[in-house]
């Protein structure tokens, strides 16, 4: 199952990218820190809102590299006692499985700060800290979207519209892969979204999102890029698409795209950061992260790039400055993880996923080659 969610979640062309035109992919050399993550505008982001003032309060520097994903190479630094990398941007299910198997540092508990109002650093997170290896750090989603004046004066507002052939006619795009897809095809079928695992725990419950799938029929194209959805809609060979929330955030707020975001039953995904077991410069990696977590330095990120801060005291930062965007736009309903939206909004189980998403992966190839 592990690789079928890396190939799914990198077919976002290293997923948080949103716009990976002029990557970061710096030469091997000799560094005060080293921190791997994604490309392109997603790493200057954390650049901007991270390593600036990493920089200029310790006065060394950071080496930034790319990578795809996985747990491969951590894998090989650590069995050969040469590690070369220090902090590491890891997805969900790699944050657990690699703590489980000893390939990271464990984070002090006092590393991230509790904010004002909160008893516990869970009390501030979107998504509570899944082990004692990892650190905060993004929110993003999977969402459905389409170009305004598509329906006339009819607008979807929910994701039941975009099954709602009737009503909102033309070709649907979904992704390549089965996450996140059947999750939005319960809450469309009026599974409420913090029951959607439950139900899908059940062979019934997998029946039920393919039976809501099925009422698609023929009208579906299907996505493996993550650009790919941006083109489908505004060419009109789609008239709604699932895609990744940064994809189509950067596209209006950067590009003034006159796409428009159903938020109604996105599904949520979480992001955190590792130190590698044996880093050369943990004292420094840890002195990274202190920053790296802060809700100033999240809301930080979130001004050069549409994610979503992982703590809730980030979010209110922006809210209370807005408009915060580079641009000078509000970046705040481009967020996926306010808290306007989050209540109809599903946060997805790595866990359940790293069970079923063989099984449910092979069943949803055959239902994509049916069309």
């Amino acid at each position: 199952m592990k690789d079928l969610v890396l190939s799914a979640r990198h077919v976002i062309d290293a997923a948080l990218g949103a716009v990976l035109a002029g990557a970061i992919c710096l030469p091997a050399m000799a560094s005060d820190l080293t921190v791997v993550t994604w490309g392109g505008t997603y790493t200057e982001s954390q650049r901007k809102a991270y390593g600036v003032p990493w920089e200029a309060r310790s006065g060394k520097t950071i080496e930034w590299v790319n990578y795809n994903g996985g747990l491969a190479e951590i894998r090989a630094q650590v069995g050969s006692g040469e590690v070369l990398w220090d902090v590491v941007d890891v997805f969900p299910n790699d944050a657990r499985v690699g703590c489980d198997e000893g390939l990271f540092e464990t984070i002090p508990s006092d590393l991230v700060g509790v904010a004002p109002g909160s008893q516990t650093v869970d009390e501030d997170l979107i998504v509570p800290l899944p082990n004692d290896c990892v650190a905060p750090n993004i929110i993003w989603s999977w969402l459905v979207f389409y170009r305004e004046g598509a329906f006339g004066g009819v607008q979807p507002r929910t994701i039941s519209d975009f099954f709602d052939l009737e009503r909102f006619p033309g070709k649907r795009a979904l992704g390549a892969f089965p996450q996140a897809t059947l999750e939005m095809a319960l809450v469309a079928d009026g599974v409420a979204p913090r029951d959607v695992y439950k139900v899908l725990d059940t062979r019934s419950g997998i029946d039920r999102a393919f039976a809501k799938l099925d009422t698609l029929g023929d009208q579906v194209v299907f996505w493996s890029s993550g650009a790919q959805p941006n083109e489908l809609v505004a060419s009109g060979e789609v008239t709604m698409s699932t895609a990744y929330n940064g994809r189509v955030s950067e596209a209006i707020l950067s590009k003034g795209a006159d796409f428009r975001i159903i938020w109604d039953g996105q599904v949520l995904e979480e992001e955190w950061f590792v130190i590698v077991k044996g880093s050369p410069n943990r004292d420094a990696a840890l002195a990274f992260l202190r920053i790296a977590t802060s809700a100033k330095a999240q809301a930080e990120q979130a001004r050069w790039i549409p994610y979503g801060p992982m703590r809730r005291s980030a979010l209110a930062i922006i809210r209370q400055n807005e408009p915060w965007f580079h641009s000078g736009q509000d970046v705040l309903p481009h967020l996926p993880d306010r808290a306007e939206v989050i209540e109809r909004s599903i946060i997805a189980d790595p866990e359940w996923w790293a069970k079923n998403g063989e099984r449910v992966g092979k069943r949803y190839e055959t239902w994509m080659k049916s069309r």
